[in-house]
């Protein structure tokens, strides 16, 4: 079983998946449960999130992507399929701006009715979703200078937005920074405007369930987020076709390019590592890299990477509070064997599945408000607390793309 983001079969009626190998529900009527959603209630908890703590101001933007060369295969009858993205970037001046939120405000509305039903069993009264600021300025001027791009993709249900803090605190110290929702599979996602084959702002998850007990489903959502950071990677090399802020599109370095990712975010980014040779390294924190048995009892199936191992850098980065581990080893220990010297793997010493997300600082919060348990915080993120966790995640992802992404390295 994998510890992404999933809703509860019991406690959602209204959608259901149509068998383990038929396509997804589509992902209608988010801007319906965003506009009757309850308003935050006076005195409901305001959550924070570690600043960054690099020298440079963060600015960052939104933007909507569209691939029309496919269609979307989490939303049958969708002709294109849809991005949204966040570039995190050092910034040159950010005076008079204001703090952007952490998740949009629509978004944050429905992250708030689906979010008790996942794994997390986050309240569903008590805080306010939309409060919570990021320490990155919308839309700033970008800082001169050529800059690494590393591309992120959230675990199996996040919204984009959890991975806030690792994202700013790497723009911070002068990298930039592109994070990728997964619509269909996210939480929530929130579009700039509706479209003929999308009439609402907001396309909730189509998860129903645990992916990884149904394979074919599994394997889908895997290669919609393969095929969705392929599209972004292309993007991300001609970045003057790109709606980008003042001087972001100059200080992208296509040479120094690096993926990490959560979950099964960590699962795609592995495979693309593989797959696209101008990458030149890759995080995966504590992602499966194979697809579970089709039949009780049958073997797993290991991605191309493992069967093949890399000739670039991967860091596989995992907690010691996983209680998968053992599957976990079943990819990950030969992909290692298959890669000498390219490949190292460590855990994270008194931590948790959710370490890797804004829930390592966000948790303890909650649990300080009455609004979650002690045990249930330790199952999610370890008895490390946020002072440790976060700062050592920081530093190692960022350690190893400066060792891996340094100017005085050549591209591959």
């Amino acid at each position: 079983m994998t510890r992404d983001f999933h809703v509860s079969r019991r406690s959602v009626t209204r959608s259901a998946l149509l068998g383990s190998a038929a396509l997804l529900l589509g992902g209608g009527g988010g801007a319906a449960r965003a506009a009757t959603s309850p308003p935050p209630v006076r005195g409901d908890a305001v959550l924070t999130l570690p600043a960054p703590t690099g020298p440079h101001p963060v600015g960052r933007r939104s933007v909507h992507l569209v691939d029309t060369s496919r269609p979307d295969p989490l939303s049958p009858g969708c002709p294109v399929r849809e991005l949204m993205l966040t570039l995190y970037y050092p910034a040159r001046d950010v005076t008079g701006l204001a703090r952007a939120p952490q998740l949009p405000a629509r978004a944050a509305a429905a992250f708030g009715q689906i979010a008790p039903f996942g794994p997390l069993h986050l309240p569903a009264a008590g805080v306010d979703w939309s409060a919570t600021a990021s320490h990155s300025y919308e839309d700033a001027p970008a800082l001169p200078g050529r800059r690494p791009v590393l591309v992120h993709s959230p675990g199996g249900g996040d919204p984009r937005g959890w991975g806030t803090c690792l994202a700013e605190d790497l723009a911070a110290h002068g990298a930039v920074v592109v994070s990728v929702d997964h619509p269909g599979d996210a939480a929530a996602v929130e579009f700039p405007d509706v479209t003929p084959y999308r009439p609402e702002p907001v396309r909730e998850t189509v998860l129903r369930g645990e992916p990884r007990d149904e394979p074919a489903l599994w394997r889908t959502l895997i290669d919609v987020r393969i095929a969705d950071l392929h599209f972004v990677l292309g993007r991300l090399r001609d970045p003057a076709g790109l709606p980008l802020p003042d001087g972001l599109a100059g200080a992208l370095d296509a040479r120094r390019v690096g993926v990490y990712g959560h979950s099964a975010g960590g699962s795609a980014v592995t495979e693309v590592l593989f797959e696209d040779r101008r990458i030149r390294a890759g995080i995966n924190l504590e992602g499966y890299l194979d697809h579970p048995p089709t039949e009780p009892g049958g073997p797993a199936v290991p991605f191309p990477v493992v069967a093949h191992g890399l000739d670039r850098p991967l860091l596989l980065l995992g907690s010691d509070g996983f209680d998968h581990r053992r599957e976990l080893a079943r990819s990950w220990q030969p992909l290692a064997a298959r890669s000498p010297g390219r490949v190292r793997s460590a855990r994270v010493a008194g931590a948790g599945h959710w370490t890797f997300t804004d829930f390592a600082a966000v948790l303890p919060q909650l649990r300080a408000a009455g609004l979650t348990t002690a045990d249930r915080c330790r199952a999610l993120i370890g008895t490390a607390g946020p002072e440790v966790s976060v700062p050592y995640v920081r530093r190692t992802v960022r350690a190893f793309f400066a060792r891996h992404l340094s100017t005085r390295q050549g591209a591959p």
